[in-house]
């Protein structure tokens, strides 16, 4: 029997065309995409738990950049049954849009947001330098994510729009390749930067 996710979308034929990232993508499906942090306590097993629930997990804390809560997230309080289904919602939104397979339009969305380069700070004789730097396989996963989650809800800040809907249109804007995704902008400005610091 085949096991599509929230019962509703397969992901049958869905793959990663960036080997890069392949090995850090799982999609492998669950009907409940929430293990509990089952994995945990083993090295890079975030790697290992569902894209979907790793989607979820980053929208459960969204508002911290640098260690500091920059923007409230409103009805966010942390629960990860209203993560489920903010992702769920979106998901319908997304596949309303796109008519495609809304997993498959995710996956694709995150290969063209994940940033291939980045930029570190060099400390020589007193002076600071910008030098860019390529990026982990991993962090380039993990940053598409949290620039996802975080463009959502730049959207919906003091504003009436819904997260679902902030959501379904970062997706979709990143799916597509448009600036108007957060994630998309964020790649192409830092891999600009990196570009002059080489």
């Amino acid at each position: 029997m085949e096991i599509k996710i929230f019962n509703r979308w397969s992901v049958e034929g869905i793959k990663v065309d960036d080997l890069g990232i392949a090995p850090y993508m799982t999609l492998q499906p669950k009907i409940v995409p929430k293990t509990g942090a089952r994995y945990g306590g083993k090295r890079f097993y975030k790697s290992r738990v569902f894209i979907v629930e790793r989607l979820i997990n980053k929208l459960i804390v969204p508002g911290h950049k640098g260690k500091k809560h920059f923007k409230t997230s409103y009805h966010m309080t942390g629960k990860a049954q209203t993560a489920y289904a903010i992702v769920e919602e979106a998901f319908k939104q997304v596949e309303n849009n796109t008519k495609e397979n809304p997993v498959k339009v995710f996956v694709k969305a995150l290969e063209n947001a994940a940033q291939r380069e980045e930029i570190v700070t060099i400390e020589y004789g007193g002076a600071r330098y910008p030098k860019a730097v390529e990026c982990s396989p991993q962090r380039r996963v993990d940053l598409a994510l949290r620039h996802m989650a975080q463009g959502a809800y730049h959207r919906t800040f003091n504003t009436k729009k819904s997260i679902v809907s902030s959501l379904a249109e970062e997706i979709t804007n990143a799916y597509r390749m448009s600036n108007a995704s957060n994630a998309i902008a964020k790649k192409l400005e830092i891999e600009r930067q990196s570009d002059s610091s080489r």
